[in-house]
């Protein structure tokens, strides 16, 4: 039986067939196109990278989105426009872009290149793709339906997965 104090949370975790396929489908394409362009194509690294599309991305960014949606429920107008945006900006924060230039070295199976250098790397592209990110951030989360966020950021996301692995090209 419960108290009084006690709440009831149902969250309702967004997994769906459709976002995996699409997962598999926009990340492993902008990462096989920057691959193509960096002469880095790898079988392993698509198959990796269409696993992390699949898996992580598909199951993360649209309950990430979903979350900011609950979490700014209670606000109006501007306010409410810019911390959408600034919460989405905040989780492609470094650490993302480490972890997307990570698993390419691994799927790649470029260990020996994996070390704090990413971070910086990851550090210096977040910086100047800040400008980028705010206006499509600013759409993705204030002019599109929460039903076609995921689509909408994987196809963004695909674009800076060209960007992010040419970053190491660009930044280091």
């Amino acid at each position: 039986m419960r108290n009084s104090y006690q709440k009831q949370i149902i969250i309702r975790l967004h997994y769906t067939k459709s976002n995996i396929l699409k997962g598999v489908l926009i990340y492993s394409a902008g990462d096989t196109i920057a691959a193509y362009l960096l002469d880095e194509f790898s079988i392993y690294r698509l198959l990796g990278m269409m696993l992390i599309g699949a898996t992580i991305y598909a199951f993360e960014i649209p309950n990430y989105f979903a979350w900011i949606d609950r979490k700014t429920v209670s606000y109006n107008g501007v306010k409410k426009t810019l911390v959408k945006t600034g919460l989405a900006i905040a989780y492609f924060n470094p650490i993302w872009i480490w972890r997307h230039l990570l698993f390419i070295k691994i799927f790649s199976g470029n260990f020996d290149q994996i070390d704090l250098n990413l971070l910086l790397i990851a550090s210096l592209s977040f910086l100047v793709n800040i400008p980028i990110s705010f206006i499509a951030n600013f759409i993705i989360q204030n002019k599109i339906h929460l039903r076609w966020r995921f689509l909408s950021s994987a196809i963004f996301s695909a674009i800076m997965a060209i960007y992010y692995a040419l970053s190491e090209t660009l930044f280091n």
